[in-house]
């Protein structure tokens, strides 16, 4: 690492710390030139690769103006937007990879929006997955409806057994 002050070649490195979660390294160094210490922050980046080929820096707010254009005119605040974005990011660079295709970062999306607002979740779906009819909505709706009715089914199990515990 060059040094800011001499602009020497090379720094030794004092200290290493992890901040924001492990997402990014803070490192105090030293010159053997000029013996001023220095901070450098490295963050590992994680580029996102779209349908074209054309590769891009993941932005969270990038996935925030879609999941609002999605939630526009629902009854979904922004903490919980950015709540969401924060766990598809998350769950992105959880993966470990350096680089991801645009499809997994889209399907990071889909389940915590349908958890989040189900209306919000067949707009986005929609345009994600290019639904070209109705018989693309009604099949989308009833995956849902089947999924709450399996809800349904686990809680009242849930309730039975308590109730018979008591």
């Amino acid at each position: 690492m060059r040094c800011p002050y001499c602009r020497h070649a090379d720094s030794r490195v004092v200290d290493s710390r992890e901040a924001d979660d492990g997402q990014l390294i803070r490192r105090r160094r030293s010159c053997p030139e000029c013996g001023k210490r220095f901070t450098t922050v490295e963050e590992a980046v994680l580029a996102v690769v779209k349908r074209s080929g054309v590769t891009e820096p993941f932005s969270r707010t990038k996935i925030i103006g879609g999941v609002r254009k999605a939630c526009q005119g629902r009854p979904v605040d922004d903490d919980s937007i950015a709540l969401l974005a924060q766990k598809v990011e998350e769950t992105v660079r959880a993966k470990g990879a350096a680089e991801i295709p645009s499809h997994e970062v889209g399907l990071a999306i889909l389940g915590p929006l349908r958890d989040l607002d189900e209306v919000a979740y067949l707009r986005f779906a929609s345009v994600y997955r290019s639904f070209d009819s109705l018989v693309d909505f009604e099949r989308e709706i009833e995956t849902l409806r089947a999924a709450a009715r399996a809800r349904e089914g686990a809680g009242a199990e849930a309730a039975e057994a308590a109730g018979a515990t008591s």
